[in-house]
């Protein structure tokens, strides 16, 4: 049977450092994980004309993570925080090729920041800078390695994530400073940190779009695992 084709969304620099040319990036770990729940991993270039043809020809995409965040101006907020760093070349690409995408009802899994811009194309809002909005919030910027636990999700019964992963509690890495504020019409609360922060969404409507604010391409438990099963099952022939 042929394996599913899977895009992976590219980071980008401008043209830091010896080579001052440009050039893209990803985590060795993303394309790891496809592999090993059966599908074939495949980078994308940020061609804003290609997203109609990436879209036709994939099976599914996933919405990787990056050290950047999505430009206030999509959500609707008034100003932009302190903190925020935007990468707009590659935030068009993701929009582009995420809309297309969900347009033809194929297979998203968004990724940390491809979560936070999965849910503001799903109508949802971002909090700029968690520890300036959440009392106590938990370090959602972990300290320790990414490929350990920085604190735990509560699952939604009767959620996609839930029936995937079968725990009502899951275990995952943190690296983000913004999140998931809130989600638009129709759209799921799929995971909750104890500090209330959302650290998941899902949209029932569509037969598998799901955002997760963790890393699972690190696959620290079981559940990060079956997560990429699910997306690979979702994308295969049936």
């Amino acid at each position: 049977m042929n394996q599913p084709l899977i895009g992976l969304t590219l980071d980008s620099d401008e043209g830091e450092g010896i080579a001052k040319s440009a050039r893209y990036g990803l985590r060795a770990n993303y394309a790891d994980a496809i592999a090993e729940a059966g599908g074939m991993p495949v980078g994308l270039p940020h061609a804003l004309d290609a997203v109609d043809s990436y879209a036709d020809r994939l099976d599914a995409l996933v919405v990787t993570g990056g050290a950047f965040d999505v430009d206030p101006a999509m959500f609707g907020a008034n100003g932009k925080h302190a903190t925020v760093t935007l990468k707009p070349n590659r935030t068009n690409f993701e929009l582009g090729v995420t809309k297309a995408m969900l347009a033809r009802k194929k297979p998203v899994l968004g990724i940390c920041g491809g979560e936070q811009l999965l849910n503001v194309i799903l109508g949802g809002t971002l909090i700029q800078h968690i520890e300036d909005e959440v009392t106590d919030s938990l370090l959602h910027e972990q300290p320790n390695p990414r490929h350990t636990p920085g604190h735990a999700v509560k699952v939604t019964p009767g959620s996609l994530l839930h029936k995937i992963s079968g725990e009502a509690e899951i275990k995952v890495n943190s690296a983000h400073h913004q999140a998931v504020k809130s989600v638009g019409p129709g759209v799921v609360v799929n995971a909750v940190a104890a500090d209330g922060v959302i650290e998941g969404i899902e949209d029932p409507r569509l037969p598998f779009c799901i955002g997760v604010q963790w890393h699972p391409e690190f696959r620290i438990g079981a559940a990060d695992k079956k997560l990429f099963q699910a997306l690979i099952a979702a994308a295969s022939p049936k």
